[in-house]
């Protein structure tokens, strides 16, 4: 069985009465698919993101059981007004609940709040969760602001009381240090690496022990940076037994290490040699299948680099689909997963 964790979604339409803020979608003639115009954006967005016949055919041409689609990143726009903000993540909460409920063992979907009012955003996650939402997405930074601000905690702690999982997708802020070419591969593999890091460095970590969170593309150049930290947390190399008269910062507490072995990631790092390093550093029980999709073309079929890097049967059937399960808390839906993939199969 293979869930893909890291796939999107964008709704169909937005209400003709919705504020000039808000994106909308154009017909494009002779094709079935729309044209997302937010702001200065203009996208050509495949069928698939909106329609949920089209996303279980997708799935089943690439081998894929089940996915958990989450809004398309560039939704998550902080700059607007705060109001604006709710209402929008209402309208996108209440499309990705319509969507999953087409094919609820095959589309898992997560929703949005308006993270630039923390209040709202944290008042918001109860009702997205009684609305049956699997969880939360929200961007690796708000406005510049790390996740990992002390302003956000009251926001995560609620994620954590509510038993909600949260999944942060890298968002390029403004920088101006690398060319604008830079923003989707570069500076996305740093935003990642950023926000996990404070999340470690800033206290919620410390504070949310049991919060279950996912970052996408492995967080970025976090799994490369964590054993300097590491050294610098404990004074050792390779992970050893902490050198207290070497540690630069020493500290009694959980190592970054530690730490960072709290949270998922998604193995979207396109080379099998990264994976390997990602699961000798920070564990296979750690990682979750991803794909970018429809965003992205994905690879066909779905997770084939892991299919073939001929992984230890446990370690495959963590990554593939039982950590995402651990990951969303859904024991259930990893039943009704395994069961509607049996029947599709006894059906081929």
């Amino acid at each position: 069985m293979i869930v893909d964790a890291h796939a999107h979604l964008l709704p169909k339409d937005y209400p003709a009465d919705a504020p000039s803020c808000f994106p909308h979608m154009e017909p494009i003639e002779d094709s079935t698919d729309r044209l997302l115009v937010f702001g200065k954006m203009r996208f050509p967005a495949k069928e698939v993101f909106f329609e949920a016949e089209r996303r279980v055919e997708a799935m089943d041409a690439s081998d894929i059981d089940a996915e958990v689609v989450s809004p398309m990143p560039p939704l998550l726009r902080y700059d607007l007004p705060a109001a604006d903000g709710l209402a929008l993540a209402r309208h996108v909460n209440d499309f990705a609940a319509e969507l999953s409920s087409h094919a609820p063992e095959r589309i898992v979907a997560l929703g949005m709040v308006p993270m630039q009012d923390p209040d709202a955003a944290t008042a918001e996650l109860a009702a997205m969760k009684e609305q049956g939402l699997a969880g939360v997405e929200i961007a690796s930074n708000i406005l510049g602001s790390s996740i990992g601000d002390e302003k956000f905690l009251p926001f995560f702690q609620e994620a954590q009381r509510l038993d909600f999982p949260v999944f942060v997708h890298a968002m390029p802020s403004p920088m101006d240090r690398l060319p604008m070419s830079a923003m989707g591969t570069y500076v996305v593999g740093i935003e990642g690496m950023f926000a996990a890091a404070s999340l470690i460095l800033g206290g919620t970590a410390a504070a949310c022990p049991d919060l279950r969170i996912s970052f996408s593309h492995a967080a970025g150049g976090l799994a490369m940076m964590l054993p300097r930290a590491n050294y610098f947390w404990g004074g050792s190399w390779n992970e050893e037994p902490p050198d207290r008269e070497r540690a630069v910062m020493p500290d009694d507490g959980p190592s970054p290490l530690e730490y960072a072995r709290r949270f998922y990631y998604d193995a979207m790092v396109f080379d099998r040699r990264t994976i390997r390093y990602l699961i000798d550093l920070l564990g296979a029980d750690r990682l979750l299948v991803g794909s970018d999709f429809p965003a992205m073309l994905r690879e066909e079929p779905g997770a084939k680099t892991l299919r073939d890097m001929q992984l230890p049967d446990d370690e495959w059937a963590d990554i593939s689909h039982r950590n995402v399960f651990r990951w969303l808390g859904r024991g259930d839906l990893g039943s009704a997963t395994v069961a509607a993939g049996a029947a599709r199969t006894g059906a081929r």
